[in-house]
C-alpha cells in the first residue's frame, strides 16, 4: 500500500496503547509491553504488527493487520503470519506456553454491503471438525465519523476520511481536534500527513483530500510542507542525479529516520552500514527496519553483515 502502509505503520507505533485499547475485551485492565522483537521477526518482516500485552495481568499478544481491501488472499495471510509468529515467540521462550494470540484486520476500503465481522481460514479436511483459523475484521471505512471519534484517541481520528459520512464540515472538526490534543509540530504533522494519505483512499467517493490540505495548511501554516511522507523522500532521493548522489540523499534521509528511531545521529559506521543495506537490500528494506525495530534491536541489525536480496 505504499504510502498508506508507512504512515500508518508509523503512527501505530507511536500510539501502540491506542491500537490495543480498540481490539482489548472492554472493561479489562489492559497494560502494553511493547512490540514484539525476536529472531524469527527480523527475517519475517510482515511480522512488524504484533503488540505484546497484558490483559487483567495475563499475558496476551494482538496482531493488526492493515489491508486496503479484504481481497481473497487476506485470510491465508492472517493463517501464514500466525505461523511466524508462533514460531517466534517458542523460540524466544522455550518451554513456555505462548500466549493467546488476537488477530485483526483493519479494512480501509471495499464493497459497500457490511463486511463480516469475524474472517476464516479453514485448514481442515471438509469431513472433519474446524481446524485453522478465526480473525477479526474492522472494517474502519464503514464506520461513521462519530463512532471512529468514540474511540477516543487522535490515532483513529485519522481514519476519519474513510468513514462513510465524511464531510468537509466534519474533517475541519477532526483536523481542530487534532491541533488542540496534540503538543508538538512533530506528532501533529505525522497525523496530518496519515490523514492526507488515507483521504486519497475515498472509498465512498467523498473527494475530500484537497479541502483537508487547504484545511491543514490553514491550521499549520507550512508545518505539511516541513514534514514530506517518508515514502516520497525515499522515492525522490531515488530518482535523483546520478548514482553517488542518490546515495548520499538515500543514506542522509534514511540517518533522519535513524535518529528519530534512536534518539541520536548515526556513528559513522552505522551511517556506512546503512549505505551498504540500501545498496544490497534496497532503501525500501531499510527503510522497513528503521520503521520496524525498536532501538537496541535496530543498532543490532545493523552491525549484523548484510545478505543480497
Amino acid at each position: 500500500m505504499g504510502n498508506v502502509d508507512i504512515s500508518l505503520r508509523h503512527i501505530a507505533r507511536r500510539r501502540p496503547e491506542d491500537l490495543a485499547r480498540a481490539f482489548a475485551p472492554e472493561g479489562r485492565a489492559v497494560e502494553v509491553l511493547g512490540w514484539i522483537d525476536t529472531q524469527v521477526t527480523k527475517l519475517e518482516r510482515r511480522l512488524d504488527k504484533a503488540l505484546r500485552l497484558r490483559v487483567d495481568g495475563a499475558p496476551r499478544v494482538l496482531h493488526v493487520e492493515f489491508c486496503f481491501t479484504l481481497r481473497d488472499d487476506v485470510p491465508d495471510q492472517v493463517f501464514e503470519y500466525l505461523g511466524f509468529l508462533f514460531t517466534a515467540l517458542r523460540v524466544e521462550a522455550p518451554g513456555e506456553r505462548v500466549p493467546p494470540i488476537e488477530s485483526v484486520a483493519v479494512v480501509l476500503s471495499g464493497r459497500r454491503r457490511r463486511l463480516p465481522a469475524t474472517g476464516v481460514r479453514r485448514t481442515a479436511w471438509p469431513e472433519r471438525r474446524f481446524s485453522g483459523v478465526h480473525f477479526r475484521i474492522d472494517a474502519v471505512y464503514q464506520r461513521t465519523v462519530a463512532e471512529l471519534r468514540a474511540r477516543g484517541s487522535v490515532l483513529w481520528l485519522v481514519f476519519a476520511p474513510l468513514a462513510r459520512d465524511a464531510t468537509a464540515a466534519t474533517m475541519r472538526e477532526v483536523v481542530e481536534e487534532i491541533h488542540a490534543r496534540v503538543a508538538t509540530g512533530e506528532e501533529r504533522a505525522e497525523l496530518y500527513t496519515a490523514l492526507l494519505v488515507l483521504a486519497t483512499i475515498d472509498p465512498w467517493g467523498h473527494t475530500l483530500q484537497k479541502e483537508l490540505m487547504t484545511m491543514v495548511e490553514d491550521m499549520e501554516e507550512g508545518l505539511l510542507r516541513r514534514t514530506p511522507i517518508i515514502g516520497e523522500m525515499i522515492l525522490e532521493a531515488e530518482q535523483k542525479g546520478q548514482k553517488q548522489g542518490r546515495e548520499e540523499a538515500i543514506a542522509e534521509l534514511l540517518g533522519r529516520l535513524f535518529a528519530r528511531r534512536v534518539g541520536r545521529r548515526p556513528t559513522t559506521e552505522e551511517e556506512r552500514a546503512i549505505v551498504e543495506r540500501a545498496r544490497a537490500l534496497g532503501p525500501g528494506e531499510v527503510e522497513d527496519a528503521l520503521l520496524d525495530l525498536e532501538g537496541d534491536a535496530l543498532i543490532r541489525w545493523l552491525a549484523e553483515p548484510a545478505r543480497r536480496s
